[in-house]
């Protein structure tokens, strides 16, 4: 049974042992582009050439982002996979990690003409957890208030959220609701390897009829042209830079792992409010599904907050066991390794500077 207590520091705060409350208004506001992607636009977009999809869907995006806001049109249905330039109500970018689509997306809620109060960007767990907080019909009534509603990192990862998604977001286009979304996932194939999705497949079938989609390909930005990831930290300068840097945490792997279970991901972002920097010491690779993806919705958190982390133990591009990379959450895992390698490169250059060893 893993421990929950957090390795004693003399100044780093820890994450275990948080709760933060998060209501339902702080949930409605945060629906904002997270900082990581506060400054981003089209022009800042920057296209592999030799991925002509990348500049399609760049163009494609911009021409829809001028649609926002203007007075619905009748169409047929809405994942259609040819559409009008300007018709469709929805707009899905599918394609791989790392290729620029949450770029994308967070340009296209700056760039679109409609006041920032009536635009909504959040990802799939955040919309999820405002409907659980407002309940569905005050939630429907809510984001009906906005011209465009942006869906970040799209999954569905258990029946009801297959069902709940599906009717939200054609409450919301019947309504004129302008949508986006990323993901990893051709729409029709959503929940595909994770649960009787045949089961579904009406459901399913009326989402995917909701969007244009829009196929963004090529190699993960992130790794692209960078040298191997970084080894892991040792452990005693893990310590001493979350006890020098101002507002890093220091907590062990299992502990921290463990605690996520008793906070609800909605509030892992509050959970790292205020945090400069997570120090971990004893990382391993997990073998448990469901701590695995509750590890995945944090490692997303700190991505968009551009926290760094410093980690001893097993390199964190080995944190999930080659079992859980042959299951359904595969591209879900990859991601999420994606980010946290490009977040440790910012922790090893923390922990060089408060290592006396390179002094």
């Amino acid at each position: 049974m893993p421990t929950s207590a957090p390795i004693v520091s003399a100044n780093a705060a820890t994450l275990v042992g948080r709760r933060p409350e998060v209501g339902a208004d702080r949930l409605v506001a945060d629906l904002v582009p997270p900082p990581r992607f506060d400054q981003v636009r089209f022009s800042s977009y920057l296209p592999n050439p030799a991925e002509p999809s990348q500049t399609a869907a760049r163009d494609r995006l911009q021409a829809f982002a001028a649609t926002v806001g203007a007075a619905p049109k009748k169409s047929g249905g809405l994942f259609r996979k040819k559409a009008p330039a300007t018709g469709a109500i929805g707009v899905y970018l599918d394609g791989g990690f790392g290729v620029g689509k949450t770029h994308l997306l967070a340009s296209l809620w700056h760039e679109s003409p409609a006041p920032r109060e009536k635009k909504a960007y959040g990802t799939f767990v955040e919309y999820t957890s405002l409907v659980g907080a407002l309940g569905f019909n005050a939630a429907v009534e809510r984001l009906s208030d906005f011209a465009l509603v942006c869906i970040d990192e799209f999954e569905l990862d258990d029946p009801g959220d297959t069902v709940l998604v599906s009717t939200l977001l054609t409450r919301l286009s019947d309504r004129g609701v302008k949508l986006a979304a990323t993901s990893n996932t051709l729409p029709d194939k959503l929940g595909e390897g994770r649960f009787a999705a045949a089961d579904f497949l009406r459901e399913i079938q009326a989402l995917s009829a909701r969007f244009e989609v829009i196929r963004v390909d090529g190699p993960d930005y992130r790794h692209r042209d960078l040298p191997t990831p970084p080894a892991p930290v040792a452990e005693d300068v893990v310590l001493r830079t979350a006890d020098e840097l101002p507002g890093a945490t220091l907590d062990s792997f299992d502990g921290l792992t463990h605690e996520l279970a008793a906070v609800h991901p909605s509030r892992y972002g509050a959970l790292i409010d205020g945090v400069s920097a997570v120090g971990l010491t004893g990382v391993r690779p997990l073998d448990d599904q469901n701590v695995a993806l509750r590890l995945v919705v944090l490692i997303d958190r700190l991505y968009d907050r551009k926290v760094p982390v410093v980690a001893s133990g097993t390199p964190l591009g080995d944190l999930f066991t080659p079992e859980l990379l042959r299951g359904g959450y595969r591209k879900k895992y990859l991601r999420a390794v994606s980010r946290i390698t490009a977040l440790a490169r910012d922790g090893a250059a923390l922990a060089l500077a408060h290592d006396p060893a390179h002094a």
